[in-house]
């Protein structure tokens, strides 16, 4: 029955879900007239909100290309390679496989997410070309089922952001918090979210075994179509020119490492394990460099892994306009995501709050993927609400977090750097991803439910 079930989600994703540019279009489109019919906001004016927000996530698109691009490169270190080869041998069979990617992808992204959205997805696919047998599409999907812990991980954006403080928190949550912010022990390390990701972390690997499908529908891949571009190797011409000599010395990658290299470190030192996007990205890129012993393997390395950058490039933009609507407001101060979060606090009690803020939280992420946006939006209505109803701020503040992860099991908009690794289109996971979308949607909400 569960593999029926399986198989039906997945071939109606395959049959319905355009590719993810169409998708992202096609959400401008219902969320343009969401805005005019339920706000009232005139054309001209979510025309404004969209173009307004169009641009506001260049700095993010650039440090989730370089995510995508230096983590590939690293991945394509000789090293490196030899590694992943060795570890790729563990699983013996497809079900081993798929728990292996799976665990490896959670534990990863509880790390650092941009860390485990590149792990799982090399990991995976190096699997792939060790194992027989093993269904690719669901494989790869396993990987990224792993992103559902990041938000209440080491590198949660809302959990960090309250743990910062100061007057902009203040703010956000209409001052239910103090400047003093909340520290790590009441969200990330709360008992409530560490059995909800225990549970989730050691039963999805079931979860995504189950899925796996019986030998006639299995996709399988050829290992050559996995094969990156091979790096060219250092000129041994003799004829060389001083530019080949230095673009091949290995002592212009060891002396620009040490640099390197020393920066991460003095930064761990001033700041502890605070890993972020810039940091992850920093270590990818030296790491990459240092492996590749040459500037040129590591610029060939580095040009064979940015095609798959484009799609990143092409789509944030327009979800950045999607963002600028769904916040847009109206001269009342009245907005679509702000809409949704009063719809559900009318319904809520003490008792059902942190599950309802949770559900809220995952449908205005279908639509604002991206966790800072999102807790602007909520945080001003959910926290206030909450302390209201008598719930603690942090479990308010962590259902949100959770929410903001969940949906995105359904939403390609995160999945994309995955993709670009694992060359698939999101029509090839996300039936599988709906599976994981329903199962963690039970256990996160019976977590916050009944774990008070």
């Amino acid at each position: 029955m569960f593999k029926k079930f399986t198989n039906v989600c997945v071939n109606l994703v395959q049959k319905l879900l355009p590719d993810p540019f169409l998708f992202c279009i096609m959400i401008t489109f219902v969320i343009f007239g969401v805005g005019i019919y339920f706000t009232e906001q005139s054309p001209f004016t979510m025309i404004n909100h969209w173009g307004n927000g169009f641009w506001s996530l260049l700095a993010f698109s650039m440090q989730m290309a370089l995510v995508l691009v230096l983590g590939t490169a690293l991945a394509n270190a000789p090293a490196v390679k030899k590694l992943l080869e060795k570890l790729a041998k563990i699983p013996q069979k497809p079900t081993h496989a798929i728990m292996l990617v799976t665990f490896v992808s959670g534990i990863a992204c509880l790390i650092n997410w941009g860390f485990g959205l590149v792990v799982g997805a090399v990991f995976a696919k190096e699997i792939a070309k060790q194992v027989k047998d093993v269904d690719y599409r669901l494989l790869i999907a396993s990987a990224y089922s792993g992103f559902i812990l990041w938000h209440a991980g080491l590198s949660g954006s809302i959990p960090l952001t309250l743990a910062s403080g100061g007057e902009g928190v203040v703010k956000a949550t209409m001052g239910v918090i103090s400047a003093e912010g909340l520290a790590t022990s009441a969200t990330i390390f709360n008992i409530t979210n560490i059995v909800i990701v225990l549970v989730l972390l050691f039963t999805l690997p079931f979860i995504n075994v189950a899925m796996h499908p019986t030998k006639d529908l299995i996709v399988t891949i050829d290992p050559k179509l996995l094969e990156d571009e091979q790096v060219i190797e250092e000129e041994t011409n003799k004829k060389m020119t001083p530019a080949d000599r230095l673009e091949n010395s290995v002592l212009v990658t060891l002396f620009i490492s040490v640099i390197g290299f020393t920066y991460i470190i003095m930064y761990f030192i001033n700041k502890g394990f605070n890993l972020n996007l810039d940091i992850v990205n920093f270590i990818f890129l030296f790491s990459g460099i240092l492996l590749h012993k040459t500037p040129k393997r590591y610029l060939n390395a580095l040009m064979g892994a940015a095609k798959g950058a484009g799609p990143i490039m092409l789509q944030f933009p327009f979800y950045a306009g999607i963002i600028g609507m769904m916040t847009g407001v109206t001269g009342d101060g009245a907005s679509i995501a702000g809409l949704i979060s009063n719809m559900f606090v009318d319904i809520s009690n003490t008792f059902n709050f942190p599950t309802l803020a949770f559900l809220s939280a995952g449908i205005v992420n279908f639509f604002v993927p991206s966790g800072g946006g999102q807790w602007a939006v909520q945080a001003p209505i959910m926290m206030p609400a909450g302390a209201e109803l008598g719930v603690e701020a942090a479990k308010t503040a962590m259902a949100i977090a959770w929410g903001d992860a969940w949906t995105n099991m359904l939403q390609p908009f995160w999945a994309l750097p995955a993709l670009g690794i694992a060359k698939l289109g999101a029509k090839d996971i996300m039936g599988y991803c709906i599976i994981v979308l329903i199962y963690s949607g039970a256990i996160i909400s019976l977590g916050l439910l009944f774990l008070q």
